[in-house]
């Protein structure tokens, strides 16, 4: 993608649906709701990583997570359901200490990001296929001893 108006424009839009989805994920009451709206965040965040021409990642991102791990969450939240689906998730007494700490975490992030020099140079390009020949070529014995 080139890095015009439309291309600035569908990365905004794909990250206020992944920033909405995970915000969903965290206030949702009901729990499979929030494990339907975390594969929302998974596909938005492979999203991202398209516009971001990383399509290898976009690629482990949406099968790995999205069908993977939230198939698991969807999994584990339909075989520990409760009687009353309601409560869940019930209200806790430490929302207050758990939101003075997100935002000082989110106050140390925003100052890491302004006080860091960015560089803004273009990287090397590398296809997916380079990335699969060094796989089974250079790295074989480390994927192997992964997988």
């Amino acid at each position: 993608m080139g890095g015009g108006l439309m291309h600035t424009l569908a990365f905004y839009m794909l990250a206020g649906v992944t920033l909405a989805a995970a915000t969903g994920v965290v206030f949702k009451r009901n729990l499979v709701h929030s494990a339907f709206l975390l594969s929302v965040t998974f596909l938005g965040v492979a999203g991202l990583y398209m516009t971001l021409e990383a399509q290898f990642l976009a690629a482990v991102q949406a099968l790995v997570y999205s069908g993977a791990v939230a198939v698991l969450v969807v999994i584990g939240v339909m075989l520990t359901q409760r009687e009353n689906m309601s409560q869940s998730n019930p209200p806790n007494a430490m929302v207050a200490a758990g939101g003075f700490a997100a935002l000082t975490i989110v106050g140390v992030l925003v100052w890491a990001i302004l006080a860091t020099p960015w560089k803004t140079g273009k990287g090397a390009v590398v296809s997916v296929a380079d990335i699969g020949r060094r796989f089974l070529t250079d790295f074989a014995p480390p994927f192997e001893a992964i997988a």
